[in-house]
């Protein structure tokens, strides 16, 4: 299989023109004046950290409260799990449904995907590089929609305020939660998909 640096040829990150590989290593882009090279160096050290990372905090993220509503008189406290079986209960199944897919699936897929995708690229796998680099850019186009828990919840707590009425307040799962979405969209931009095909050579 012939790739890119089999053909002395290398295409910017930045702007993604393809040209003749620089003869130092310190080449620029003609066109953007990004920097050009093969491979990211630091690229699969800098994803393995991101991705440790948003593992982490996965953890607290469903285990701490969501968010507090109350509506007199009653008061609830919910993590993502007890509101999807809230929401279940009450009829709507539906949404139950999609705040579980984006809430619990989406981050979790991401990280075992990226996960496996840095294990194979490592290993130099010569296992369906089209497949994997395939399912590399389903994990960028999904990534942002896993954000949807701290988007109601930012929804909710700026119009559902009636005072002594209803409230929505978000509670301590909020950060966690927005920081293994942000560190798994750091994880997959860090990610160097060219690498998928270096086994494959």
């Amino acid at each position: 299989m012939t790739r890119a640096v089999d053909l002395g040829v290398i295409a910017c990150e930045g702007c993604e023109l393809v040209m003749q590989a620089p003869r130092d290593v310190d080449g620029r882009c003609p066109r953007c004046g990004e920097t050009v090279r093969s491979r990211n160096p630091r690229g699969a050290s800098r994803t393995w950290a991101l991705l440790i990372a948003a593992a982490a905090l996965y953890v607290p993220a469903n285990m701490l409260t969501m968010m507090h509503t109350e509506q007199f008189p009653l008061r609830r406290s919910d993590t993502i799990l007890s509101g999807i079986e809230f929401l279940w209960s009450e009829g709507s199944w539906e949404l139950a449904m999609l705040v579980f897919v984006a809430s619990i699936c989406v981050p979790l897929v991401k990280l075992l995907a990226l996960g496996l995708l840095l294990v194979t690229s490592h290993r130099g796998s010569t296992w369906r590089p089209r497949a994997r680099t395939k399912l590399y850019r389903v994990l960028e186009v999904i990534g942002h929609w896993s954000m949807l828990d701290v988007f109601v919840v930012t929804l909710l707590t700026a119009v559902v305020q009636l005072g002594r009425f209803a409230s929505v307040e978000p509670g301590p799962a909020v950060l966690p939660f927005a920081g293994v979405v942000v560190l798994t969209m750091l994880a997959s931009a860090s990610f160097d998909p060219r690498t998928i095909w270096d086994g494959a050579a």
